[in-house]
């Protein structure tokens, strides 16, 4: 090389002994070149410091180091939650994560258009966050070319999964209020395209009829704040005494519409969500909840892909549990 310049592909080619063409055509992963030429240029690549060495190895792997994340509704807590958390997992393991983010409101179709423009652009895994029954159905009939890891709580048996338990963090919820003493429980249910929202429901139906109490009618609401204020202000729950809420933002709606209905929590009426948000500490009262470690959550999903990208494992199925936060919320039923 020339003094102090930075090296070029024509500085590449010289200690490579091949032509500059042909250190271009390393460059960009094309085919007809043999091995003995190619492992020379990825050499000379690594001696000359002409790139990166992280891309060498990339181009020596042929792998583009990025794992493509297709996320539904990322505006939720949850979903929102599990992206910051493959981010850091991601970056551990090496790799980069390239997201697509899909609406509210398109039946399903952004999941395949979201995996296909991520397969079509390289990436080696893909990794779809798909809480809705839409989503998934979506996902199904779109092929990738690559390993696809979804994280969604019912089983597939033919993608990768990761999930929190929500049965058993529903379970615990319940549980919780049936031990303390509770027999009247309503419920406040999220959006029922939501798997998540399904599993918390069905178990409270579940947990009631198994200690001989016939579950009533149960409001949906759509996560929000508002959905669960209106509920906890006008909704006719009859004789419960506690409130199951399908996450946190609806519970803290729910506490504030009791407030102002003239009911005090827990005296009156125990409430429990599900998520354990940051703020949920400092609710007033401060919030029973159930705890879902969604740094956990990426971590795992993370060590599951790279292990599909680089030892080609078979699809597997994980499982974290959640964790029951007894706060200030939840109380024995008034006498």
């Amino acid at each position: 090389m020339r003094g102090s310049q930075r090296p070029n592909i024509y500085d590449v080619a010289t200690l490579a002994g091949v032509s500059h063409s042909t250190v271009s055509r390393v460059l960009n992963d094309q085919p007809h070149i043999s091995d003995s030429a190619r492992q020379r240029v990825l050499d000379a690549i690594e001696r000359t410091n002409f790139m990166p060495s992280s891309i060498a190895r990339a181009l020596a792997t042929r792998r583009a180091g990025r794992i493509g994340v297709v996320v539904d509704t990322s505006l939720q807590y949850g979903p929102e939650s599990t992206i910051r958390a493959l981010e850091s997992a991601a970056r551990v393991a090496g790799y980069v994560i390239t997201p697509f983010s899909v609406g509210d409101d398109d039946g399903g179709l952004g999941i395949t258009e979201g995996v296909g423009e991520l397969d079509a652009d390289g990436v080696d895994a893909l990794c779809v966050i798909a809480p809705r029954v839409s989503s998934l159905e979506a996902l199904r009939q779109r092929q990738a070319g690559v390993p696809v890891l979804v994280i969604q709580s019912e089983p597939d048996a033919d993608m990768h999964r990761v999930a929190v338990d929500q049965r058993a963090g529903a379970m615990m919820a319940m549980k919780h209020l049936l031990d303390l003493g509770h027999r009247s429980i309503a419920h406040i249910a999220g959006p029922l395209d939501w798997y998540d929202a399904r599993a918390r429901e069905s178990v409270w139906r579940d947990a009631l009829t198994a200690a001989g109490v016939t579950p009533v009618g149960t409001p949906v609401g759509d996560w929000s704040s508002a959905s669960g204020y209106e509920f906890g202000r006008s909704h006719d729950f009859g004789d419960a005494t506690a409130i199951f809420a399908a996450n946190d933002q609806m519970a803290l709606g729910a506490i504030h519409g009791l407030r102002d209905r003239g009911l005090r929590v827990p005296v009156d009426v125990s409430v429990v969500g599900f998520d354990d948000l940051p703020d949920s500490r400092h609710f007033l009262p401060p919030l029973t909840t159930i705890r879902q470690d969604f740094t956990a959550l990426g971590t795992l999903a993370m060590a599951l892909l790279v292990a599909a990208i680089e030892d080609g494992t078979t699809p597997d199925r994980k499982t974290i549990a959640p964790q029951l936060i007894v706060r200030e919320s939840t109380a024995a039923p008034p006498k």
